[in-house]
């Protein structure tokens, strides 16, 4: 239970950071960036809503289907906006990229999930891989920034190998994750499940973590994979 308390705060406390820089990231002015912070408050809340009410459980709930909707979907409509609105991509490429590296320090939250696993609360290979893939990244991810700062364009292929690393542990575990998870998905069959990831405060992890890191990873690839002038703009020191 004290585990779960110590979890619950770090998870808000990681949501709260992300809420912070995506605020930062997505507008320009304070009056907009107030407004980015509301809808991913409102985002939130409906995510603790979703794991309160056990809506996403595999046998009481809507299962994989709903807990794959519940992720797929911000990460559709994040994408959108980067891609269609010019005022995302403006702020974007006007937001320093260290910042956007060193968000994902908040992974090292990963020894969460090495720890069920070893609790026997979350199966193999599910925990152990997202687990310490996410300690890998979230430990480098402050060196990799001071180092994008200082060295600029230099940087770039380091920049580009730990994100395709850190969308890599995302993608392998979000499909780890479903093939834990009891129904038609299911390939690892010993017990535990995954079901846990659908209950609070686990659910932050999948819901609104994720979509959040992986909109930023494909944010990373856009400031890096942009035209030449831009890719300066995206690496200078800020």
């Amino acid at each position: 239970m004290t585990f779960d308390i110590l979890s619950a705060i770090e998870a808000t406390a990681s949501a709260a950071a992300v809420v912070l820089v995506l605020s930062f990231v997505l507008a320009r002015g304070d009056r907009h960036r107030v407004r980015v912070a509301a809808i991913l408050l409102a985002w939130f809340a409906a995510v603790v809503v979703l794991g309160a009410t056990r809506i996403l459980d595999a046998e009481q709930g809507l299962g994989v289907p709903g807990l794959g909707a519940a992720i797929v979907l911000p990460v559709a409509v994040l994408l959108g906006a980067l891609f269609v609105a010019d005022s995302v991509r403006n702020a974007l490429f006007a937001a320093p990229l260290p910042l956007l590296i060193a968000l994902h320090s908040v992974r090292v939250f990963g020894v969460s999930f090495v720890l069920l696993y070893l609790a026997n609360r979350l199966p193999a290979p599910f925990a152990p891989v997202a687990g310490w893939g996410d300690i890998l990244v979230g430990l480098t991810a402050a060196p990799l920034a001071w180092l994008a700062w200082r060295r600029g364009e230099q940087a770039r292929p380091l920049v580009l190998a730990w994100n395709s690393l850190g969308l890599l542990d995302l993608v392998a575990a979000v499909g780890l994750g479903a093939t834990s998870s009891p129904g038609p998905l299911r390939l690892f069959l010993a017990a535990p499940d995954s079901t846990l990831m659908t209950t609070l405060p686990w659910i932050i992890i999948p819901c609104f973590l994720v979509p959040c890191l992986m909109f930023l990873h494909a944010a990373i690839f856009y400031r890096l994979g942009g035209p030449e002038k831009r890719r300066q703009i995206a690496l200078q020191r800020r």
